[in-house]
C-alpha cells in the first residue's frame, strides 16, 4: 500500500467529542466540544442525495486520512473550518497503526 507524502496532510481538523446531558424532563441532549486538533487530508466520494422526511438533502461524502489515533468512533465528529463531518466508520487500513481511514458524511445545514 502505498502512503501519501506527509505533506498531503496539510488539512486541520478539530475532532469533536460528545457530550450528553440531561435536559431536565427525562431526556438527554447531546452536543460536542472540542478535542484534539488533527492533520489530515479530505478525498471527495461523491454528493448523492438523500430523501428525508419528505425533503432532499444534498449528502457530500468523503474519505479522511488521518494518522493514527485509538478511539476513534462514529458517534465523534470532524470539523475543519465551517465544515461538518459525522465519521460513519474509521479503521486502519493495513493494520501497522500508520493510518487512520475514516468514512465521512458531510452534515450539511437545510436552509428554511
Amino acid at each position: 500500500m502505498t502512503h501519501p507524502p506527509i505533506g498531503a496532510r496539510r488539512r486541520r481538523f478539530v475532532l469533536e467529542l460528545p457530550l450528553e446531558e440531561t435536559d431536565g424532563f427525562g431526556g438527554s441532549l447531546r452536543r460536542y466540544v472540542a478535542g484534539p486538533v488533527l492533520w489530515g487530508a479530505i478525498e471527495a466520494l461523491g454528493s448523492p442525495e438523500r430523501t428525508r422526511g419528505g425533503r432532499t438533502d444534498a449528502v457530500a461524502t468523503h474519505r479522511v486520512r488521518l494518522a493514527y489515533r485509538a478511539g476513534i468512533t462514529p458517534a465523534m465528529r470532524l470539523t475543519s473550518g465551517p465544515r461538518r463531518f459525522a465519521i460513519r466508520a474509521a479503521g486502519d487500513p493495513d493494520g501497522r497503526r500508520r493510518d487512520l481511514v475514516c468514512q465521512v458524511e458531510e452534515l450539511i445545514e437545510a436552509q428554511p
